[in-house]
């Protein structure tokens, strides 16, 4: 365990941080999943710009690589695209 009081509040701060970090993770990979288990174009134009919005904020947060949120973005698009 940790001995400063510094250190102690750096591993408080980073098991809140690792909590957030999973939950707006798994929070995205749903909102992916809901996104390419549509049908509807109407619903998947909706929900496109939200889950781009959620990449590119764990993008910036370290979440996940910027090229991972990038490779994301063009296939959902290219999916929502294709829809009839």
């Amino acid at each position: 365990m940790a001995n400063h009081k510094s250190a102690i509040k750096r591993v408080k701060a980073n098991a809140t941080k690792r909590l957030r970090n999973r939950y707006q993770a798994k929070t995205t990979r749903n909102a992916i999943k809901r996104l390419r288990g549509t049908m509807v174009k109407t619903e998947a134009i909706e929900l496109l710009p939200r889950v781009i919005s959620m990449l590119d904020r764990l993008a910036k947060k370290n979440v996940i690589h910027k090229n991972k949120a990038s490779n994301n973005k063009s296939k959902l698009t290219k999916f929502v695209n294709a829809l009839a």
